[in-house]
């Protein structure tokens, strides 16, 4: 599988978000997945602090096992525990050093501020993550849900505090492209890997919705009536048929669609997408070898434009 690179990591164009871990996935469902996503050439797993409330992590330290070397491991912090009044070079390390017992392993090769701390100066916020890397207990950081504006916010404050993130990552798909307006063309100004989240719009291009239907059990959506009635809209399922069919002519999949249209974008380094059998995770892997022709790109691209 192709390597793109975060920094100074080198991440396969595909990985594994891992939000599933402890929640929709047990024990022996995780080791299943991590296990086939190393044997792909899937070596980035994206996790947090908070999924699972910290189960997530534990599970995907153990299913790395004795095979940590191989995988580059991405966490996230302040997405849960609330701050409070707690110095913020404190709280990072305290939230740094739990996440490392849980994954059982001696680094973060890629630690991530999930939202915006809007309390605090950015200049703060890097300089504590910046104690992190000098003791090495973090590779390289990242962040997350920032706008444009704040990620020149933060590499302007990089020069002082002596480190940079080097991603982000965001809501981005193929059904939603707001990104493409201000954040992408920051992050290829400024040299910021991109991390999309929700790749497959919250399951709507795995194609398993149909029209008239209710959401399989089972299903990202089938227990959230509100989210499933803002997605299922008659235009987003048009689309998604429309998009279907064009993979099908060319022998692929509308997740593998998904995945390999997000990759041609400019600034994106890895796909995250979630994975709760071995199954689906040979399919995101299959989207990260398809390279779209011109004649592709501009078919999607005149079915579901900007």
């Amino acid at each position: 599988m192709d390597r793109r690179n975060i920094g100074s990591l080198e991440v396969s164009v595909v990985g594994i978000g891992c939000n599933n871990f402890g929640r929709r996935m047990d024990d022996a469902s995780v080791d299943a997945v991590v296990a086939a996503a190393i044997d792909e050439g899937i070596n980035f797993f994206d996790t947090a602090d908070m999924y699972a409330d910290g189960r997530s992590e534990e599970l995907l330290g153990i299913a790395a096992g004795d095979r940590r070397d191989e995988v580059v491991i991405a966490t996230k912090f302040g997405g849960g525990e609330k701050r409070g009044e707690q110095p913020m070079i404190e709280y990072v390390r305290e939230r740094c050093d739990a996440s490392l017992a849980r994954l059982g392993t001696d680094r973060i090769d890629l630690y991530q501020l999930h939202f915006p701390d809007t309390d605090v100066p950015i200049a703060e916020t890097l300089a504590a993550l910046g104690a992190l890397v000098e003791e090495g207990k973090v590779l390289e950081i990242g962040c997350s849900n920032f706008t444009a504006e704040m990620l020149r916010e933060a590499e302007a404050a990089s020069a002082d505090a002596g480190v940079r993130f080097v991603s982000v990552q965001n809501h981005y798909n193929l059904l939603q492209r707001g990104e493409e307006l201000e954040v992408l063309p920051t992050c290829e100004e400024l040299g910021l890997a991109y991390l999309p989240y929700f790749p497959l719009a919250n399951g709507l291009l795995t194609g398993k919705y149909r029209r008239g239907e209710s959401p399989p059990e089972g299903s990202r959506l089938a227990g959230n009536r509100d989210r499933a009635s803002s997605l299922l809209s008659e235009a987003n399922l048009d689309q998604v048929e429309r998009l279907t069919a064009l993979a099908d002519e060319s022998g692929h999949s509308t997740v593998e669609l998904a995945i390999a249209w997000l990759l041609s974008r400019p600034a994106l380094a890895s796909v995250i997408a979630g994975a709760t059998k071995v199954e689906q995770v040979l399919g995101n892997a299959r989207g990260g070898s398809w390279q779209l022709s011109d004649a592709e790109l501009a078919a999607i691209e005149e079915i579901a434009p900007a």
